[in-house]
């Protein structure tokens, strides 16, 4: 019997440890006990992952002993964590059930450990499916601006970016694919995102700190768009889209596409969009007190187009691909002008403005992501996951016909993740990140000098489940320069206004005129920003969960932040870093250390993961400290932009003012931003469904005051009925007055949207065809969002209706 045992431990040596691996079969049901297809079956901590059969079948081979960790998921239900241990060689077989849930359940796809909304310890939101193609908009900002805690910053349609938890700019990452955008639209309001939304797969919110994952430039939050442009398989699949928008003539048709062979795969997108200036329910301008049969925001036209190329070769162990994108865009900048412009006879609003008087951005961006994953079958290795891009971007702002500013921002980012195999039970690994930014600005309105920003950081993110428990852990540490060698320090004769309108130049002789004296001289800057953050998500109870996350991430500033020194039209400011300081009216290099801005954010999570009924509440408190903001400085400085155009009364007045901007001067403050966001849904019947949420903000200086453009507090519902082929939606969501305002800033009255869809599904040629109708602001309400730059001068867009059909094969 000894030698028969040791002859059996010799073979089990020699053997390739495939012939004597396990397997873990089973079938997945629901709670009537009828089989779920196409569930998806991951073993957490390696490359597996299987999709049930129609009988929601499924198997995994080739497992050895120990503990195994299943992660079940399938639209429309909660999902399932299945601790199983295999020993003795011998195979595992048992029955899954899921539980139904109300609340959409999608996993985020940029993260190296895994995030969804009902799962992990921070708060994470994801749009996609049927409801991303719904709310889809011409802007990010606006397509995201009916998740919980995101806001739009609505610069009149065309160039509106995502406010998270009341913060935006630098402080909110733009990301597709897990990679920076690398567009400009974090310097300026009025400058538009290069990214779109209507051939994304899905769009990822992390909201709170999300340094841990993406640097510092995220502290306040990322908006991840995913898309499928270096494929990972090579199934034939693909959708299209064509619609037209009532309230602006919009027309807009888009398409993407994949197939490929069984080593290639192939992709390709493309979007056209066509707009013509968008009408309102009443004067645009809010002083305007003339009637007018039809309202618009002019010069908020946009014209817009691209397209992307990917492919990718597909192996055993992964896929490694690249694609190519062409992203162009020309948009009107409402708002962006120069004094006052002829007064027209009748103030005809239906007048249009010629080229030659029209403010326009004109947008290209040329961007190449090179996408990888490496699954490694090793004792002390996982994945490896790769995402390198190059992104060429450049906007030219085009006043009276010529180019007066233009914005180039050339970014290569190179990040690799990778994943150690299951350790003790942990699941996790290390990221190492790079990403050089060359941004410059030339031209009238180039408010900060060329610069260079380079980072390179190193993180750690693990998470392991105890029992009921489930924590996470991770920290990053970064080294960010930022080098510009032709910063800018004029002597622009800033001076202030009496009551009377009378300016007083503070001892400076020469009036408005601009002083020839400016010294130039190099910045160099460097920071070390350090990211902690630790999470548990308790399962107290079957089909409920707390979530606790606790984090503290630091912040370089940003170049503009720093070196700014110009007019800025898009904001109607003239813009000072915090570089700069000013004595008497004359500006000088400040003497104050630039420090990093030091998020300290708690995260409280209660979460119903199962049943017809549904919820997430979560309260956070974020205390901010050396936060950067502008303030006003009292005083006035020439935008260097010459008002006449040619109307001979335009300066009849001695002391018009038309050609100055207010200086607004980059400085540091402790601030305290704290609320909630509540999302619960119950699921009447198979077909009804009845969504409520709300979410608030408030966000204030530590010792006092309040910061601007934050959003007020908003509530809504939405009312839900599907069946095979037909689906009705109808959204009414109330905003409240904001009068917690900032110095220099007005109230902004409250206002009730009522938004509404309607859509037939239906079989032609072998293909799935949708048919919809949407309607939105149907009430035709004037509604002005207190966050935005323009709310004085373009109100949202008054009642719309957009017919379109969409087709999938």
């Amino acid at each position: 019997m000894n030698n028969i045992s040791k002859i059996a431990v010799v073979i089990a040596t020699l053997l390739p440890a495939s012939v004597l691996a396990q397997s873990i079969k089973g079938v997945v049901l629901n709670n009537q006990g009828k089989a779920v297809a196409n569930a998806i079956v991951d073993l957490e901590g390696s490359d597996q992952k299987v999709t049930t059969n129609d009988k929601g079948e499924f198997e995994i081979s080739g497992l050895n002993n120990g503990l195994k960790e299943l992660h079940i998921s399938a639209p429309g239900y909660a999902h399932l964590h299945r601790d199983i241990t295999l020993a003795n060689d011998q195979d595992h077989s048992a029955t899954f059930n899921l539980k139904r849930s109300p609340i959409e359940v999608i996993d985020v796809e940029a993260t190296p450990i895994h995030m969804s909304a009902m799962e992990s310890a921070s708060p994470v939101s994801v749009l996609s499916g049927e409801q991303l193609r719904r709310q889809q908009a011409s802007t990010l900002g606006d397509s995201l601006e009916k998740l919980p805690g995101v806001n739009t910053n609505f610069h009149a349609k065309v160039a509106s970016t995502p406010v998270i938890r009341g913060l935006s700019g630098p402080r909110v990452l733009i990301t597709q694919n897990g990679l920076d955008v690398s567009d400009v639209s974090r310097v300026g309001p009025d400058h538009s995102v290069a990214s779109e939304a209507s051939t994304a797969q899905q769009i990822e919110v992390l909201r709170g700190p999300a340094t841990l994952f993406y640097g510092s430039g995220a502290i306040g939050g990322v908006v991840n768009v995913v898309d499928s442009r270096v494929p990972t398989d090579s199934t034939t699949r693909g959708e299209w889209n064509l619609e037209h928008n009532s309230v602006d003539e919009q027309k807009v048709a888009s398409f993407n596409a994949t197939t490929g062979t069984e080593s290639f795969a192939f992709y390709a997108d493309a979007f056209w969009r066509e707009s013509d200036d968008y009408e309102v329910p009443v004067a645009a301008d809010i002083d305007e007190t003339e009637r007018s049969s039809k309202y618009v925001v002019e010069n908020s036209n946009e014209d817009s187009d691209g397209f992307t190329l990917g492919t990718s070769y597909l192996f055993e162990q992964g896929y490694l691909g690249v694609a190519v994108e062409q992203f162009n865009r020309q948009y009107g900048i409402p708002g962006h002008t120069h004094g006052e412009e002829e007064e027209h006879e009748g103030h005809d609003h239906e007048e249009e403005h010629s080229e030659e008087e029209a403010v326009f951005a004109d947008l290209e961006q040329t961007k190449v992501q090179l996408l990888g994953e490496y699954n490694i079958d090793s004792e002390w290795l996982s994945k490896i996951n790769l995402r390198a891009g190059h992104t060429d971007y450049e906007h030219a702002e085009i006043e009276h016909g010529v180019v007066g500013t233009t914005f180039k921002n050339e970014t290569n980012e190179l990040r690799v993740d990778i994943l150690h195999s299951q350790f003790d039970e942990w699941n996790g690994g290390v990221s190492f990140h790079y990403k050089k930014s060359d941004v410059e600005a030339q031209g009238s309105e180039a408010f900060t000098p060329p610069s260079v920003t380079e980072s390179i950081a190193f993180a750690i993110m693990e998470e392991k489940h105890f029992g009921d428990f489930l924590v996470q852990l991770g920290g990053r540490v970064e080294r960010v320069t930022i080098d510009a060698n032709n910063v800018l320090l004029p002597d622009i004769g800033a001076h202030a206004h009496d009551e009377d309108g009378d300016e007083h130049d503070h001892g400076h002789d020469h009036g408005h005129e601009e002083s020839n004296y400016t010294r130039v001289f190099d910045v160099a800057q460097e920071f070390t920003p350090v990211s902690l953050s630790t999470g548990v998500v308790w399962d107290f109870t079957p089909g409920y969960n707390l979530g606790l996350s606790v984090s503290r991430s630091e912040r370089a500033p940003s170049a503009s932040e720093l070196l700014s020194f110009g007019p800025h039209i898009g904001t109607a400011t003239y813009e000072v870093g915090a570089l700069f300081d000013t004595h008497d009216g004359h500006f000088e290099l400040s003497e104050e250390a630039i420090d990093l801005e030091t998020a300290n954010n708690i995260d409280l999570t209660f979460r119903k993961t199962e049943g017809d009924i549904g919820f997430i509440f979560n309260a956070f408190y974020n205390q901010v400290d050396n936060y950067y903001y502008q303030v006003n400085t009292g005083l006035y400085a020439e935008s260097g932009h010459d008002h006449d155009h040619g109307d001979e009364h335009a300066h009849e007045d001695e002391h018009d003012h038309s050609s100055e901007l207010p200086v607004y001067l980059f400085k540091t403050d402790d601030v305290v931003l704290h609320g909630f966001e509540a999302q619960v849904a119950w699921q009447l019947t198979d077909e009804f469904k009845v969504d409520l949420f709300s979410d608030y903000v408030r966000a204030r200086l530590k010792d006092g005051g309040d910061l601007p453009r934050t959003p007020p507090l908003r509530f809504g519902t939405e009312f839900s009925y599907q069946t095979e082929n037909l689906t009705a939606n109808i959204h009414v969501t109330r905003y409240q007055e904001q009068d917690r305002i900032a110095q220099q800033e007005t109230t902004t009255d409250g206002y009730t949207l009522v938004d509404a869809s309607i859509s037939y599904d239906l079989s032609v040629l072998n293909q799935d065809l949708s048919l919809y109708l949407k309607g939105t602001n149907l009430t035709d309400t004037e509604a002005r969002v207190h966050s935005s730059f323009l709310k004085d001068i373009a109100p949202r867009p008054g009642r719309s209706f957009a017919l379109g059909v969409r087709g999938y094969f």
